[in-house]
């Protein structure tokens, strides 16, 4: 005989950020809630996140950090939970934190105490938590959904999908949410692979191989966006902060540009060279404002290996349009193995800005990263993920 279904209120599927905050909401609210996942124990993006210390919010979050066909949808949920609100709830806790750069927030010790934190919170309100748990059918009747799982069936009124989009496939992300998304009747905008180190090939490749571990500060323009902070050289191409957060505004084609001396006037700053220091080959007083190796290359490639005074006006003014705007020619990027999101997702313009819920299907929320709604690099998605959780179990 079938075992009988397990019944709630609300089944929440994903234990990632998004899902445990959602139920532990409406745990909170009286609500009986029971959370599944596929993955062999919850948060797990959440543990690796950050190097091990979790990036947990940024206390300049705002909607302008986050990209998305329809700008408005995270407003309503960002406003009515802050990362001050979820702040508190770390202190209450009494996890040490730190900021590190630009409002971003970790934790001193280690992201399993965020992990610990939003288990036990889940725990106090009554919330069941199941991993090893996949689902195999998810289907709307009369009464609710039921979700056949690998664990036996649930019947639960509402059902939030809160599975993550398709970044880093080797933490078990999937497209789970989207076929969800499709089966009911919702337009999914196409996904890429966002905050992602990108690729260089040919020549372009050649020219900064051997150069695989420099950093230096850099401001990378695309398409009327800019960010500064470092770049780091790969084996493969570009990564750290300023490339990953462009990436997200970057395509194939793109016209991307560094500036190499972020913050200098190049053509100011090579005419007072050519005054002080004439004398001094270029690579030489390159390299006190930059890695000695990324100037050399510079040079010998691109900039020519001559004393500073020897630079005509033409070339002087060729040099300082190259440091202040030189053209990065990207093949591709490194993909969702290790993009930090999805980029596009399930189109925002027929779910709830201020519930999650689908407006094609009562009882039926999306949260998260399975949104078109990514953020910054910095402690943005997560805040993203508590406040769209936060949203939808309020209402479910």
């Amino acid at each position: 005989m079938a075992s009988q279904p397990i019944r709630c209120d609300v089944l929440v599927i994903g234990a990632g950020a998004a899902g445990l905050m959602c139920a532990l909401t409406a745990g909170q609210r009286g609500r009986l809630v029971q959370v599944i996942d596929h993955a062999n124990k919850p948060g797990k993006k959440i543990l690796m996140s950050g190097g091990g210390r979790c990036n947990f919010t940024n206390t300049g979050t705002t909607p302008a950090n986050f990209l998305s066909a329809n700008p408005h949808f995270c407003k309503s949920a960002l406003a009515r939970y802050t990362p001050g609100d979820f702040i508190d709830m770390v202190e209450r806790h009494g996890i040490a934190y730190h900021e590190k750069e630009l409002g971003q927030l970790f934790c001193d010790i280690s992201s399993k105490q965020i992990v610990r934190m939003l288990l036990d919170e889940c725990a106090g309100a009554g919330v069941q938590v199941r991993t090893d748990c996949a689902v195999q059918d998810i289907e709307r009747g009369a009464d609710g959904f039921r979700v056949q799982t690998a664990q036996g069936q649930f019947h639960c009124a509402s059902a939030v999908i809160a599975t993550g989009g398709l970044s880093i496939p080797s933490m078990g992300a999937s497209g789970f949410g989207y076929e969800v998304a499709r089966r009911f009747g919702h337009e999914v905008l196409p996904t890429r692979a966002g905050l992602v180190p990108l690729t260089l090939s040919g020549k372009h490749q050649e020219r900064f191989a051997e150069l695989s571990g420099v950093a230096l500060p850099v401001e990378a323009r695309c398409n009327g966006q800019s960010f500064r902070n470092f770049m780091l050289l790969t084996h493969r191409g570009v990564s750290g902060p300023a490339i990953l957060q462009i990436s997200s505004y970057w395509q194939p084609g793109d016209d991307l540009r560094l500036d190499l001396l972020p913050g200098q006037d190049a053509e100011e700053w090579l005419r007072t060279m050519k005054c002080e220091r004439g004398a001094s080959e270029l690579r030489t007083v390159l390299s006190e404002v930059m890695p000695r190796r990324f100037a050399l290359r510079l040079c010998e490639q691109w900039l020519g290996d001559k004393l500073v005074r020897q630079f005509d006006e033409r070339e002087l003014k060729s040099a300082a349009d190259l440091l202040n705007n030189f053209p990065l020619v990207a093949s591709g990027s490194e993909g969702y193995r290790t993009a930090e999101v999805t980029l596009g997702g399930v189109d925002t313009r027929k779910v709830s800005s201020s519930t999650m819920e689908s407006q094609l299907v009562p009882g039926l929320h999306f949260i998260g990263e399975v949104l078109d709604v990514s953020g910054w690099l910095g402690g943005y998605n997560f805040q993203w993920a508590w406040a769209s959780g936060h949203a939808a179990g309020q209402a479910v």
